[in-house]
């Protein structure tokens, strides 16, 4: 595919002195380096660390012009950042596994990670007859053929000892599909579930009214979401990549030390959102994803070669693909800070 980059050097680099979690990056003197970056979904919670950074001027004071795009999707945020349009995105590494081994010449990398505990999951109605991973067999589920939840499903089945062939799968808008599920059209959801709990409970399902079957609660060890980024600006602008990694990190660093701050920079971008909304699904990302035993002892973004090479087995046995990769096929941590600039507390 050919791809366009935006990452193109004029003139000779300058580096400044360094921020406590940056290094500024600039293309000539007084002139920001422009980044593209892709959310890979809506603006809502997932995207809080980065709309603070930009919102606190972290990009800017680390020599970055950036520019944070919504997407539709991790398998559109991935095609739009290996054709070029992007740099950079949000994207669940798993997607981009299946994506590099289809597309070699294309290949991205992971530059950090983002969830360091996969939230992807199936919702079912508690006090129903759905009581354990197994009794999914054969059930209808809500899950579209581009959900990663969906595509992930064999993985978690496999693990539970169950024969995933037998699940029907509906293919419903998300929307309408929310609304089905909970007037008992569908036996259970496929979402991460950090989404899937506060659509239902939109539409009058509480969460006390749902059991949440997390993947990484049952065997799966893969990662979730990471920065992923193409050859062109892990090639040709490698200090820019590092400036951004280590602005986002600093970004992501305070929304989890101060999630209100986070839910503030999420209505600052978009005054239809619901803050109190998506300082409840903040909360649940931080508590659920990113405090994590590995993030206070290694960092926010952080990857180790078992769970990296855990991720690539996970997903090609899952997706049926036929590929060799180790992890350094799918990840580089030259980009990432410091670990003591990257500690999570407890």
């Amino acid at each position: 595919m050919q791809r366009r980059s935006l990452l193109r050097a004029a003139g000779a680099a300058t580096l400044l002195a360094a921020t406590p979690l940056a290094t500024p990056f600039v293309r000539a003197a007084g002139t920001l380096h422009r980044f593209r970056f892709n959310l890979g979904w809506k603006i809502e919670a997932s995207g809080a660390g980065f709309l603070l950074a930009q919102q606190r001027g972290y990009y800017k004071d680390a020599g970055l012009d950036v520019v944070i795009d919504t997407g539709n999707g991790s398998s559109s945020a991935i095609s739009l950042v290996a054709g070029g349009a992007y740099d950079c995105a949000s994207a669940d590494l798993a997607t981009m596994i299946e994506f590099n081994v289809n597309n070699p010449s294309a290949a991205l990398k992971a530059v950090a990670i983002q969830y360091d505990l996969n939230p992807n999951a199936i919702l079912v109605r508690k006090g129903g007859p759905i009581v354990r991973p197994a009794d999914l067999a054969g059930k209808r589920i809500l899950g579209q053929p581009f959900n990663a939840s969906r595509k992930l499903f064999p993985v978690f089945a496999k693990a539970q000892g169950f024969d995933a062939s037998g699940v029907q799968w509906e293919n419903v808008a998300p929307d309408i599909g929310d609304t089905r599920f909970v007037k008992g059209d569908f036996d259970a959801a496929a979402y991460f579930y950090f989404t899937g709990l506060l659509n239902l409970k939109a539409r009058g399902m509480g969460p006390e009214q749902v059991t949440v079957f997390r993947f990484s609660d049952y065997g799966m060890q893969s990662y979730g979401n990471g920065l992923v980024a193409n050859r062109n600006a892990i090639n040709g602008a490698p200090d820019a990549l590092r400036a951004f990694v280590a602005a986002s990190t600093r970004g992501w660093l305070d929304a989890i030390a101060d999630p209100k701050a986070g839910a503030a920079a999420i209505k600052a971008r978009e005054p239809l959102a619901s803050e109190a909304l998506e300082l409840e699904r903040l909360r649940l990302i931080v508590d659920g994803t990113m405090k994590t035993t590995a993030t206070q002892r290694d960092g926010w973004g952080a990857a180790s070669p078992a769970r990296l090479q855990a991720t690539i087995d996970e997903t090609l046995g899952a997706f049926g693909l036929k590929a060799s990769l180790a992890p350094a096929d799918i990840w580089s941590d030259r980009f990432l800070p410091p670990a003591a600039n990257r500690l999570v507390k407890a």
